[in-house]
C-alpha cells in the first residue's frame, strides 16, 4: 500500500473513535449518571440567607434535609419545581424535616424575585463563592439533594421535583431509625 493511500485512510479512520464517544454522549441522559455523593456524608456548608439569617449544614444534624440548588434564570425546570418545594417545606417542617434552598449562579435582584414570585418561606441563600456548589458536584440547575438524619446524602435528583419524589424520599428518610 502506498504512503498516500495509507494517509487518505488514516485520518477518516481516526475519526470513528471520536464520532462513537460523541454519538454515546448524546445519547446518554445526565440524570442517570450516579452521583458519588449518594451513601456520603454531605459537605458541611454555612450560609448567609437572603433574609439575613445563618444558614448551616451542621446546625440541622439530626434532621432529614433536602437540599435544592435553583436559579431565576433557571426556566422552566426551576420554576415548575418552586411551588413543590414550598408545599413540601410546609407539609414536613413539623415532622423535623428541613428545605433548604441553594442560588447558584445568580444575582440578588433577581434571585430575590423568584423568592417572592413563589412565596418561598424556607431558608434561602446565594452561594457567592460557588464553594457550595462545588462541594456538592452542581453542574446544572435544578438538583436536589436528600440527606438522612444521619448526615448522609441518599438521593441527588437532577432536574425538577415534583410533589410524589419529594413526599416518596422524605418519607423513606422519615421511616429510617434515626
Amino acid at each position: 500500500m502506498s504512503a498516500s493511500r495509507l494517509l487518505r485512510w488514516t485520518i477518516p479512520l481516526a475519526a470513528v473513535p471520536l464520532l462513537a464517544l460523541l454519538a454515546y454522549g448524546f445519547r446518554t441522559d445526565p440524570r442517570d449518571i450516579p452521583s458519588p455523593l449518594v451513601g456520603k456524608p454531605a459537605s458541611a456548608f454555612s450560609l448567609t440567607a437572603f433574609d439575613g439569617q445563618p444558614v448551616s449544614l451542621d446546625a440541622l444534624k439530626g434532621r432529614v434535609v433536602v437540599v435544592n440548588f435553583w436559579s431565576s434564570w433557571c426556566y422552566p425546570a426551576c420554576y415548575e419545581e418552586a411551588p413543590s418545594l414550598e408545599r413540601a417545606w410546609k407539609a414536613y417542617r413539623d415532622r423535623g424535616v428541613m428545605v433548604v434552598g441553594v442560588n447558584f449562579q445568580d444575582q440578588e435582584e433577581p434571585a430575590r424575585r423568584f423568592l417572592t414570585q413563589f412565596g418561598h418561606t424556607f431558608p434561602n441563600a446565594p452561594d457567592p463563592s460557588g464553594r457550595v456548589s462545588v462541594d456538592y458536584g452542581v453542574y446544572g440547575v435544578p438538583e436536589t439533594y436528600f440527606i438522612d438524619r444521619k448526615g448522609r446524602v441518599r438521593f441527588k435528583q437532577v432536574g425538577p421535583v415534583t410533589d410524589q419524589l419529594l413526599e416518596q424520599q422524605i418519607e423513606t428518610l422519615l421511616a429510617e431509625a434515626a
